[in-house]
């Protein structure tokens, strides 16, 4: 390259045209960085929702098969455990040691204790099948009716299940 074409080149650049970003430019890269950081906000919330669902789900689910295994053990008892329960977060004591006649409240503690004090669980009975529902509320799901809120009814999940003795 010779001296006069990099000289040409360096006035053509410099004569008329400034170096460098434009306000306009640095707004757009700014906006553009902040709908990416919203977005990850988003993402990280939707993720905690998610979380804390599932986790109440694998607790609904452990206390369920809990009690059929309960049941199990205790089948010549089997009416002893069908009834309603309700969770219970007061008067809970350690349940190192759980007989039969203990167990209905040791259990409503554990519900209590893992899906609050409003969780409900019916255990049924009909020709042989077993049936353990438990209820809680989620209010981060579930707008049923799509005012944009979600109100304690509407927030109720309930895990079901049924097995054969």
């Amino acid at each position: 390259m010779s001296p006069s074409s990099r000289q040409r080149r360096g006035r053509a650049i410099g004569a008329g045209h400034m170096a460098g970003f434009s306000l306009i430019e640095v707004m757009v890269a700014v906006l553009v960085l902040g709908l990416g950081l919203l977005g990850f906000a988003l993402l990280q919330t939707m993720s905690v929702r998610f979380t804390q669902s599932a986790n109440q789900r694998t607790q609904a689910t452990n206390l369920a098969y809990d009690m059929l295994d309960q049941i199990r053990v205790h089948r010549v008892a089997v009416g002893r455990y069908v009834r309603n329960y309700t969770g219970k977060t007061t008067g809970c004591g350690p349940d190192a040691e759980v007989s039969p006649a203990k167990f209905a409240s040791v259990w409503e503690c554990r519900l209590g204790m893992a899906l609050g004090a409003g969780s409900t669980a019916t255990v049924g009975l009909d020709d042989g099948e077993v049936t353990v529902a438990i209820t809680w509320g989620d209010q981060r799901w579930n707008d049923a009716d799509g005012d944009g809120t979600v109100d304690a009814a509407e927030g109720n999940q309930t895990f079901t299940t049924v097995t054969r003795l």
